[in-house]
């Protein structure tokens, strides 16, 4: 079993550094309001830290789960960031939704300290992290990725290296893409049979067992039905995230049309007072246009 710092427990991290504490490693948490680390570590055991730096001081693994590009910039190369306490030799596993710019930012300055880096960023939202079943996609080099994937398969149903470093975070922007059409069209599908007189649950039953049928069908068609909008992943994290795509698509020329529409439904959304309802929200901004 290995010894393991796990920075950041949102609703994703939380569970995660869980499943790892309870497969027997040694799990040292920080989180930036202390209150949720010392809620850990009564839940699971293990320890907390005060700092980055202090939880990452001889670990093997280091795991992060933050925000967004500064968030992990400071929890890294901060002031008491967790690179001034690894050892050489180490491995840092970032599961944050980031940008390919600082992941590789990141992962040459973790290359100098001797320290490998290993964008791994997830997707399966919170009932995936809870239930240890995500989806985890990964960049870097492959030596590195071989050593800290047992670890990652703790919380995972799949886990895979995709290409160098930076190839995890440019497929999660594929999966963000793929979701954002996906859940514009759930919900324009419901939409229109309600405004038909339909049954949606009776319409769902039939379309979910054809070519129509996803994840989000299937995981989000009764909460959507019944305006209930707090599961998963929020809104604002999912603009994050798209703004990272479309800033990325003007970078390497791709064309993302119906991404930059979905991003400016999602902004009606916000207008709403949806900024943390979850990604299904999208059937609100339909029904308040009639």
């Amino acid at each position: 079993m290995a010894k393991i710092a796990f920075l950041g427990l949102g609703v994703m991290g939380y569970p995660m550094a869980g499943h790892l504490q309870a497969a027997g490693h040694d799990v040292t948490v920080y989180n930036r309001t202390p209150a949720k680390a010392d809620k850990w570590v009564a839940q699971y055991g293990g320890a907390a830290a005060s700092t980055p730096k202090e939880a990452a001081q001889g670990a093997e693994f280091v795991m992060s789960c933050v925000g967004n590009d500064d968030d992990l910039r400071a929890v890294c190369t901060g002031n008491d960031g967790a690179f001034h306490g690894m050892s050489e030799g180490s491995i840092f596993v970032d599961h944050t939704t980031v940008s390919a710019k600082v992941t590789h930012e990141l992962f040459a300055t973790a290359a100098a300290q001797g320290i490998a880096f290993v964008d791994a960023p997830i997707s399966g939202g919170q009932a995936g992290a809870e239930n240890g079943v995500l989806s985890i996609m990964c960049g870097g080099d492959q030596t590195a990725y071989d050593t800290a994937e047992p670890v990652m398969q703790v919380y995972s149903k799949i886990c895979r290296r995709i290409g160098d470093s930076g190839a995890g975070q440019m497929t999660k922007m594929c999966n963000q893409i793929a979701i954002a059409g996906l859940v514009q069209g759930l919900s324009e599908a419901l939409h229109f049979a309600e405004k038909a007189g339909l049954d949606g649950r009776s319409v769902v039953e039939v379309i979910s067992q054809g070519a129509a049928g996803s994840w989000q069908m299937v995981n989000r068609y009764e909460t959507m039905l019944d305006d209930h909008f707090d599961h998963g992943f929020a809104v604002d994290w999912m603009r994050k995230d798209l703004g990272i795509c479309l800033d990325t698509a003007n970078e390497t020329g791709a064309s993302l049309p119906v991404t930059a529409l979905v991003d400016q439904f999602y902004k009606d959304v916000q207008k709403l007072g949806g900024g943390r309802w979850d990604t299904s929200s999208l059937i609100k901004r339909l029904r308040a246009l009639g």
